[in-house]
């Protein structure tokens, strides 16, 4: 490496590794995902190359605090990106001990990627790309292990060459190259990286695919890495054509409201029953659990009496069904909202729900006092102004609002805390002292919900 950390000045940058990255998508922020080692130093002094005159390149590195070279690692990443003169973010996580404690069985692993990808998904802003070093050997390691997991097509698809993350994209843009050409690359360049001491440690699975099971089927199939390639890439299509199938499924049996009908899936057969399901609970952000026979989960979920409470669980999820229809919950933090107030000009968000309170061409006071809470108990409802009042409890259960959702739904009240007069029920009921063209009050109360 000659000084200042760039390429020796008689390397000369190959056509088809430059073209990797020229042809991405014009946008305000490039991100390298620096680790420090091989591929993606390659990737920096790359970019750097052919996109640092034209785009603003920046480069991220993660410090897991894993391993006893951490901080020389970090150290060297900002050495390299100050002689390269591209700025650089540090980010340091901690894997849990609990990850750490499974990591025969790749917890540790797995642990430090969502972390990673977590910190990506953090600083990617709209219109910001974040690069990725995978090459071709990364994606046959992938597809290999997806398949001794028993993984289906959309695990066999592999690593996508590029996909959305958080407000921004993913690019992988070596998923073309050998690691035995990226390696002749870096060596040409007089690159220097610094090596991870456990990618030699065969206790984590994929380093035992790596060192011991991939080279003895490349010298039985030497095209081995390219044939996984391939694979990969026809599962890719057949996911993507199930992905197809599964929306439009979705706009025939949603209400519209992150739930499914259960009398129109059940018009589906199981095979595309199974393929809305896992693409409703991807599309919702989350994994889909690995279950052993999907068919008795849908016909527990879709057919069993309707005294029961069926319930899929995932990570940060659930499938429960609830008055002919199937919803996916998300997992709720145990605290409810403290009451707050509903002031004017300004918004409040709970959960999905949002609460405005704005003046109408008549009001004449001062803005009512608008509090917001949840069900303590005890509480009654008027829905028309002459009408007797009820229970809330009895009139949501007459709404068919599910279980899950009575307790967290937010309620405004108009008054002093510890009582005045409800007058409105999430997006479900306002009263219409505040609502239509000219509402009583004087006041209007905006209120809005997001769905899925």
């Amino acid at each position: 490496m000659t000084p200042g950390g760039k390429p020796a000045p008689q390397f000369s940058w190959p056509a088809a590794l430059c073209e990797s990255v020229r042809h991405l998508p014009d946008t305000s922020c490039v991100w390298v995902a620096l680790s420090g080692g091989l591929d993606s130093v390659l990737l920096l002094h790359l970019v750097s190359h052919c996109l640092g005159s034209d785009r603003n390149v920046a480069a991220i590195h993660v410090n897991h605090q894993l391993q006893r070279n951490a901080d020389e690692t970090e150290r060297f990443c900002r050495d390299l990106c100050k002689s390269v003169g591209i700025p650089l973010t540090v980010e340091r996580v901690t894997v849990s001990a609990k990850a750490a404690d499974e990591s025969t069985t790749g917890g540790i692993e797995e642990a430090a990627r969502h972390a990673r990808y977590d910190v990506f998904k953090r600083i990617l802003a709209p219109g910001h790309l974040m690069l990725m070093a995978h090459h071709g050997d990364d994606q046959a390691e992938t597809v290999l292990f997806r398949l001794l997991r028993g993984s289906g097509v959309a695990g066999l698809a592999g690593m996508p060459s590029s996909r959305p993350l958080g407000l921004g994209e993913l690019h992988r843009p070596f998923l073309a190259f050998s690691r035995q050409q990226i390696y002749g690359w870096a060596q040409q360049a007089g690159l220097v990286w610094v090596e991870d001491p456990s990618n030699t440690d065969q206790k984590y699975d994929r380093n035992f695919l790596r060192h011991s099971v991939i080279p003895l089927l490349k010298s039985r199939w030497p095209s081995l890495i390219k044939r996984l390639g391939h694979s990969a890439r026809a599962c890719r299509d057949q996911q993507e054509l199930a992905a197809s199938l599964a929306r439009i499924h979705y706009d025939l049996v949603s209400g519209g409201e992150g739930r499914l009908k259960i009398s129109q899936m059940l018009s589906l057969s199981l095979a595309e029953q199974k393929n809305l399901v896992h693409w409703w609970i991807a599309r919702s952000g989350y994994r889909c659990p690995a279950v052993a026979n999907w068919q008795q989960v849908l016909d527990d979920l879709m057919c069993s009496a309707e005294d029961k409470e069926p319930e899929l669980r995932g990570d940060g999820f659930s499938l429960r069904r609830f008055h002919g229809w199937l919803y996916l919950v998300p997992e709720q933090p145990g605290d409810l909202p403290v009451p707050q107030s509903l002031i004017p000009g300004h918004s409040v968000q709970i959960g999905p729900w949002r609460f405005t309170l704005a003046a109408t061409a008549t009001a004449s006071d001062g803005p009512p006092p608008i509090r917001i809470s949840t069900r303590q108990g005890g509480e009654r409802i008027r829905t028309r102004p002459d009408g007797p009042s009820k229970p809330l409890k009895k009139w949501l259960q007459e709404q068919h609002v599910p279980p899950w959702e009575r307790a967290r739904i937010p309620l405004l009240f108009e008054g002093p805390e510890g009582g005045g007069e409800l007058v409105a029920v999430g997006d479900l009921w306002l009263s219409g002292k505040y609502c239509g063209e000219a509402p009583a009050a004087g006041w209007r109360i905006v209120v809005e919900r997001e769905f899925d």
